[in-house]
């Protein structure tokens, strides 16, 4: 193990951080940076380094790195780019042990002189066994640890949570980020790995499959230097964590605007999906997917099987979930013969009773709800659960009859459901029961139908895997 790979856990676990290029000025980011560190919650020491200031943000401020006596684990870095390379040289004499180098205008420039630049502090890093985010990026979150090493305070506003993010882009970490807080779902790791010069995709995933914060990997990217090396870090590691990723870069002008952007080729991108299937890792085809796709694998098991049976409360969201489960190669299954008479017992004749069961004549009887539901889920036929329910003032209360029935499930076979009302109304009631691990719960059937199918395909991609290797 080189010294940069033991140093990688300082990066998100420092004991204290200096920030080059403090301000108190919200016109530079070395402003919005200490302010992500102050309000973000770390406990640890911060350090502002910045040579015309006595304090910032209430902080002693020191004229440089070496001017401050203590240890310093990480350095964030917002100066300009022709002053880094000193500043580079100062932490490795320093003995600082990781660094984030927010500054652009190294390879992502169309000037030869950002490379060499690039390259220079490079050497100087990699000499030094200094583990760097960057350059040109917008830093990194652990959320776990309060740490929000990035010129986006908000980012610490985001639940905690087992996903982690390894993005190339700081404004689909926003993306993804933001859809995150409105969806209340939890990260434990935001990664913005910028222009990528000593820590890349396959460094921050062989630091994530040992992470005990997270339980699901989720990448963004545009363009990659080293693809075998990248495929060979997962073929090693996707058995233990699930790993998406969706990937930009299939049309002409994106590839064009991924060299401008990271300073890499977008590549091939058939080809580069087709290799990262093989090689373990689910792929998807937008942000939206990915996070529900993180989400779907973060918080049920993986179904044995493609079979599904939907459960609805109002027969057309149940045929928009058929039709999305069939069009994901997902089978609505036929409930075995005693299931079958089950939930005949329990609806009238002119209901749906097959799969889709219209559970909506039902919602004034809780018992008959819970028979329905415990029938289905235990049908041996049935790999998954799809669970609909739209509000409507008649069946205010039917949520909180089924309540008792999905908690004690506790997910034995993976429940996705689509549970919607106007705000306030089942809002705590859902929450409840995602914290509890009964069910996950997405704003249209379609999509609770997309992350089901998904999970299968996850699967689908283990097995084979297994039979090739």
């Amino acid at each position: 193990m080189n010294k940069k790979t033991i140093n990688m856990k300082y990066l998100f676990t420092p004991e204290s951080v200096a920030v080059i290029g403090a301000s108190d000025n919200p016109g530079k980011l070395g402003f919005h940076v200490m302010k992500s560190l102050t309000k973000g919650g770390f406990t640890g020491r911060i350090v502002p380094i910045n040579p015309s200031s006595d304090k910032i943000m209430g902080l002693k401020t020191f004229s440089s790195i070496t001017a401050y006596n203590g240890q310093i684990d990480l350095v964030i870095v917002v100066v300009p780019a022709k002053l880094v390379a000193a500043v580079f040289r100062e932490c490795a004499t320093k003995g600082v042990k990781g660094i984030v180098l927010i500054t652009a205008g190294f390879k992502e420039i169309d000037d030869r002189a950002g490379t060499a630049l690039q390259e220079e502090i490079a050497g100087i890093a990699n000499d030094a066994g200094i583990p760097v985010i960057g350059p040109n990026t917008m830093g990194m979150i652990n959320l776990r640890a309060d740490l929000n090493a990035s010129f986006t305070p908000e980012f610490s506003r985001l639940m905690k949570g087992s996903i982690a993010l390894v993005s190339q882009s700081g404004g689909m970490s926003a993306v993804l980020g933001y859809l995150a807080m409105r969806m209340n779902v939890g990260f434990s790791k935001i990664i913005g790995l910028g222009n990528r010069m000593n820590v890349d995709f396959d460094q921050a995933i062989d630091y994530l499959v040992d992470d005990p914060d997270t339980k699901v990997i989720m990448l963004y990217m545009e363009g990659i230097d080293d693809p075998r090396k990248l495929m060979e870090t997962i073929k090693k590691h996707s058995s233990k964590k699930p790993i998406i990723i969706y990937k930009t870069g299939s049309a002409s002008k994106s590839d064009q605007a991924s060299r401008s952007h990271t300073g890499s080729m977008a590549g091939r991108h058939e080809i580069y999906m087709g290799s990262f299937s093989q090689a373990g890792m689910l792929g998807v085809d937008n942000a939206e997917t990915l996070l529900d796709t993180a989400r779907a694998l973060a918080a049920c098991p993986i179904p044995d099987g493609p079979g599904v049976a939907v459960l609805t409360g109002q027969a057309g969201p149940g045929i928009a979930a058929c039709d999305a489960c069939e069009a994901q190669g997902l089978k609505m299954v036929q409930f075995t013969e005693k299931t079958q008479q089950k939930i005949n017992e329990n609806l009238p004749p002119l209901a749906l009773r097959t799969n889709p069961v219209d559970m909506g004549p039902a919602w004034y009887n809780t018992s008959a709800s819970k028979e329905i539901i415990k029938v289905a889920m235990n049908d041996d036929n049935v790999n998954g659960i799809l669970f609909l329910m739209v509000f409507g003032s008649a069946n205010v209360d039917a949520l909180k009859g089924i309540s008792n029935i999905l908690n004690k499930w506790a997910q034995k076979k993976p429940v996705i459901s689509c549970i919607l009302s106007p705000p306030d109304i089942w809002d705590e009631q859902i929450k409840e029961l995602e914290q509890s691990g009964a069910l996950i719960n997405y704003p249209t059937p379609e999509r609770a139908a997309n992350a089901m199918a998904n999970l299968w395909r996850y699967r689908e991609i283990q097995i084979s895997r297994e039979e090739l290797y």
